[in-house]
C-alpha cells in the first residue's frame, strides 16, 4: 500500500488542480469570453440532470515555438463527433475554435494548461433530444497529473461503460460515472488508479486513460471495441510503429495484465505514465528498462516541438 508520505503527495496534487480550476477565471461560451463568476449554469438543461452532454481535454505546452496546443484540431473533431453520435447538436467552426482556445490561454495567461471544452444541453426537461446547444471552453494550470511518480493500481469492482446503453467512442458526460465511483474506490483502498474491465471480463482502461502492457518486448493493448480509442492511445501505435515496435491489438484479460513484464497508461492529462503494480503483483522490468519509457521521452519531445512528428511518422 502506499505510503502516508506518498498518499499526502498525491493529494497535494489534486488540492492544487482543484484550486487552479475553481478560481476565477475566463471561460469562453458561443464565441464570447466571460468571467466565470458570471456566467452560471443553465439549471435546466439536460447535461447537468440526465449526463447529456459531450466533453473533451486538450493540452497545451510551452515550447521554444511558443505555445503549443497538441492536437486540438482532432480533440474538436472528436467532440463533434461525439455530440453527432448522441444527437447533440453541434455547430461551432472547428478552426475557429482552435484560435479561440489560444485566445482562452492569452487572456488566462496560461501556458502549461489542460482545456476543457464541454457542449451542453439548452433548457429543455423533456428527456428528448435538444434543439440547441452551448458550447463552454475552461482552461487551468496544469503540470504532471501524478507528479511523475509510478502508480500503484487496482482491479476495479465497476464495470467500464456498456455499448448497448450509450455509445462506447463518444466522450459522453453521463458515460464517466464508472470512472469516478472506480477511481474514488481504488483510492479509498490505497492505491493511486482503478482498472477497469467490460462485460466479457477484458481489459478496458483505467478510469480516464488507456492501457498498454509489454511482454517479450511487445507491445499488447486492448482492441477498440469497448474502449475509447483516445488520440494519444492512436500517437503511441504510430510511435512504436515507427520505432519498429510491435504493437498487438487484441482482448486482454486480468491474467495477462498480472503476467505481463511492464504497463503504463496513456491520455491527454496523463501523458504516458508507468504502473509499478497490480494489487499484489509488482512488475518485474523497471518501467526506466521498458518500451513505456522510450515512447514516454519521445512523446514529450514531440509535445515540446522538440521532434518533428510528421518526421518520425
Amino acid at each position: 500500500m502506499p505510503s502516508i508520505k506518498r498518499r499526502l503527495f498525491f493529494y497535494s496534487v489534486i488540492i492544487k488542480q482543484m484550486i487552479n480550476y475553481k478560481s476565477e477565471k475566463v471561460i469562453y461560451r458561443d464565441g464570447e469570453f466571460y468571467s466565470s463568476k458570471d456566467l452560471g449554469i443553465v439549471a435546466a438543461s439536460q447535461t447537468l440532470h440526465y449526463g447529456f452532454g459531450a466533453f473533451e481535454g486538450i493540452r497545451s505546452y510551452q515550447t521554444a515555438n511558443g505555445i503549443n496546443l497538441f492536437k486540438a484540431k482532432e480533440h474538436f473533431e472528436r467532440l463533434k463527433d461525439s455530440c453527432e453520435q448522441i444527437h447533440l447538436p453541434f455547430e461551432w467552426n472547428i478552426n475557429q475554435l482552435v484560435k479561440d482556445t489560444y485566445k482562452l490561454l492569452s487572456k488566462n495567461k496560461l501556458v502549461n494548461a489542460y482545456i476543457r471544452p464541454i457542449v451542453i444541453a439548452e433548457a429543455d426537461m423533456t428527456m428528448v433530444n435538444s434543439n440547441k446547444s452551448h458550447i463552454i471552453l475552461m482552461a487551468w494550470e496544469w503540470n504532471s497529473y501524478y507528479g511523475g511518480e509510478l502508480l500503484k493500481t487496482c482491479f476495479s469492482s465497476y464495470e467500464s461503460r456498456n455499448p448497448k446503453s450509450s455509445p462506447i467512442s463518444a466522450k459522453v458526460t453521463g458515460n464517466y460515472l464508472s470512472s469516478v465511483l472506480a477511481v474514488s474506490e481504488a483510492k479509498r483502498k490505497g492505491f493511486d488508479e482503478a482498472i477497469l474491465t467490460d462485460m466479457h471480463g477484458y481489459l478496458t482502461e483505467s478510469s480516464s486513460a488507456n492501457i498498454f502492457i509489454e511482454n517479450d518486448g511487445k507491445l499488447y493493448t486492448p482492441k477498440e471495441e469497448n474502449i475509447i480509442a483516445g488520440i494519444t492511445r492512436k500517437t503511441i501505435i504510430q510511435l512504436a510503429k515507427e520505432l519498429d515496435i510491435e504493437v498487438i491489438e487484441k482482448n486482454l484479460t486480468p491474467e495477462d495484465l498480472k503476467k505481463t513484464d511492464a504497463a503504463f497508461l496513456c491520455g491527454t492529462a496523463v501523458e504516458i505514465v508507468g504502473l509499478q503494480l497490480i494489487e499484489n503483483h509488482v512488475f518485474p522490468l523497471a518501467f526506466a528498462d521498458s518500451l513505456g519509457a522510450i515512447l514516454q521521452r519521445v512523446y514529450k519531445n514531440i509535445v515540446l516541438d522538440k521532434l518533428s512528428f510528421e518526421v518520425i511518422i
